[in-house]
């Protein structure tokens, strides 16, 4: 005789699809558990790889190739441009925009171009185990924030290796993670290590993820990310003086490449119902899917308005009526509206 547990279970079984489907909160969650599931697993299994060549960053390609499927699995799809950029053999600070967790899922499917390369963590992150006793094997930098004095000790030993060994550096200068549609100030510790060795800053945009993550609202649906790797920015001659205009410089260029290409991730997101994006929208945004990364701030100045005045049209479509475009009642006005309209 079938027991009341065994019932039960078949029944929750049964109702995950109808779930998914239906609980943007649910499946929120189900997609988080997956990922840090799959990621946590697979630090298990890999550690002991890892062993064979501790803290070498070249256990990150092994990393990458039994993580970047994750994405799949929770509907996202990343596009890189820049690719040339990113692939050069050198040493350099790449500096990048920090939104979410998921940056880390758009990292593992591209770190087969960057080859060797390691991250700045928060030293928090090492006490998750088994993920941050396989980062510190895969080769992680962690620091602690609150020690200064530590933690600079720490950047400038990794800066002097990092150049030696040819490898890139890739530093969240935003610090702390905001999926706000905006990039906010950046702290000034990648400038300082990119002139203390006179080795280029490459900047790494992520579009953003306003259109598909809203985690006050709890809600994670399938979305198109663009990753663009701008050209490197050199530090050859540079002294400490000129941090600040080097910083403002390197953070311009990402606002602007954000702007575009969060712009021309609104426009893909069709409507399902008639009406929604404008005709420009579309022809606006098959030119910029077009444009190469290396010349990115020359589109920005040419097609920028119109792509932006597309997307403010398709953001207010979303913010009004969210569920034309697959989303649950209420994302718009949180994402959409608040982020989008203001940053575009």
């Amino acid at each position: 005789m079938t027991s009341f547990v065994e019932l039960l279970g078949l029944f929750l079984l049964l109702m995950l699809p109808f779930l998914y489907e239906t609980n943007h909160i649910f499946r929120y969650y189900f997609k988080f558990l997956m990922y840090y599931g799959i990621v946590s697993f697979n630090s298990i299994v890999l550690i002991p790889a890892f062993l064979t060549r501790p803290c070498d960053v070249r256990n990150l390609l092994w990393a990458s190739t039994w993580c970047h499927r994750v994405s799949t699995l929770i509907g996202l799809r990343w596009e890189l441009r820049g690719k040339e950029h990113l692939a050069k053999d050198q040493a350099c600070i790449i500096v990048a925009n920090h939104q979410s967790s998921l940056d880390v899922l758009g990292m593992f499917n591209i770190w087969h171009v960057m080859n060797k390369c390691t991250v700045v963590a928060k030293r928090e992150l090492f006490y998750a185990w088994p993920f941050g006793l396989a980062a510190w094997l895969a080769g992680l930098i962690f620091i602690d924030r609150v020690r200064g004095e530590k933690a600079r000790e720490t950047l400038n030993d990794v800066n002097r290796r990092i150049k030696k060994q040819r490898i890139k550096l890739w530093v969240f200068p935003e610090g702390t993670r905001r999926n706000t549609g905006e990039l906010h100030p950046f702290k000034k510790g990648a400038f300082h290590m990119a002139i203390d060795q006179q080795i280029p800053i490459l900047p790494v945009v992520f579009s953003s993820y306003c259109t598909f993550l809203n985690d006050k609202k709890k809600i994670l649906n399938a979305g198109r990310i663009v990753i663009t790797t701008l050209p490197p920015v050199s530090t050859e001659g540079l002294t400490k003086d000129d941090i600040d205009v080097l910083m403002e410089r390197v953070r311009a260029q990402m606002i602007e490449t954000f702007k575009l290409t969060s712009a021309e991730a609104l426009q893909r997101y069709k409507p399902l119902k008639k009406g929604g994006i404008p005709a420009l929208a579309a022809a606006s945004a098959s030119s910029a899917s077009s444009a190469s990364a290396s010349n990115a701030t020359k589109t920005v100045a040419t097609s920028a308005t119109p792509v932006a005045d597309a997307a403010v049209a398709a953001a207010a479509a979303v913010a009004s009526n969210s569920s034309a475009y697959g989303q649950p009642p209420g994302y718009g006005a949180g994402a959409a509206k608040a982020s989008l309209l203001k940053t575009l």
